[in-house]
């Protein structure tokens, strides 16, 4: 088992954050954690990495209870920027991590040329830019090559370039058997990368898989979605709306032109028809909707 949550709950005074979260990961798979500011993302991957504690559940990593110190030399969490030290260089974060879990020196300079910092690897990082500052970031999260990799916006701050990159590194560490989860707003990203998504609502989890999403629908605007979804409803054709004017239904539901043709003959206004191949996106705004409206 590379990691198994159990009935985890977390709180913060009288406020839970957490409910009720399980997972289980038996083999290496790439996992996306996405939700809205505050659903608790960062708390999960704090309380697995034992940054946190939490007042109800187990977390188990590799078979051992995630706080067996053992189980970080084949664990990297990668955090936001406010953990580096601004007077030291990139090289000097990377030599202590090869110091603490006895990793080469050499692979400094393998690492950093991977990730594309190797022209400014020795200077201080009071001087790196956000995006410099997210590939040391990176090499520190990957220098010992872990079997569990868990990544907090690794994205955040990066070029396109170095994104098409990141993603590359990523997926080559999977297909070398590390297993990665990756907490993300860049939904196109997770429709690239991930395998299965884990949506956080309200402190719980709603699974879904990337091949499950990603169908294709017909994403329809009309002027009066009460009128429309009446018609839908009389006519016993399956729909979800998106918001106060947008609907989508599901391309094996319904010919199009048989749909155009019941909305016309109640004077429903069409204003935008188009085809969608959903994913992630889609799903987020079915989940989140109430939160798009704010």
């Amino acid at each position: 088992m590379i990691i198994e949550i159990n009935n985890l709950k977390k709180r913060y005074k009288k406020e839970w954050v957490l409910h009720d979260i399980n997972i289980s990961i038996e083999q290496p798979q790439i996992i996306a954690l996405v939700g809205p500011n505050g659903a608790g993302k960062t708390t999960l991957l704090n309380c697995v990495t034992n940054m946190l504690s939490f007042q109800e559940g187990s977390i188990y990593i590799f078979n051992k209870k995630h706080t067996n110190a053992s189980i970080f030399y084949d664990v990297s969490f990668l955090q936001d920027n406010r953990l580096l030290y601004m007077n030291l260089t990139g090289y000097d974060h990377l030599k202590l991590i090869c110091k603490v879990q006895n990793i080469p020196l050499t692979e400094i300079d393998l690492v950093s040329e991977k990730i594309g910092m190797k022209a400014y690897l020795k200077k201080r990082v009071k001087n790196y830019s956000l995006g410099m500052k997210q590939h040391l970031l990176l090499s520190m999260a990957i220098i010992n090559q872990p079997k569990l990799l868990l990544l907090d916006e690794p994205l955040n701050g990066l070029d396109p370039t170095s994104a098409i990159n990141i993603r590359k590194i990523l997926l080559e560490l999977y297909n070398q058997g590390t297993t990665i989860i990756v907490s993300s707003h860049n939904l196109d990203e997770i429709d690239r990368l991930t395998d299965t998504v884990y949506f956080m609502k309200d402190g719980t989890l709603i699974k879904e898989s990337i091949e499950n999403m990603a169908k294709k629908k017909y994403v329809i605007t009309v002027n009066d979605i009460e009128k429309a979804t009446t018609i839908l409803t009389e006519r016993k054709i399956t729909y979800q709306k998106i918001d106060k004017n947008t609907f989508y239904i599901d391309v094996k539901t319904i010919p199009l032109q048989h749909l155009i043709d019941y909305l016309n003959e109640k004077d429903t206004e069409i204003i935008n028809i188009e085809t969608q191949k959903t994913g992630a996106e889609i799903r987020y705004k079915e989940l989140f909707e109430k939160e798009l409206k704010v």
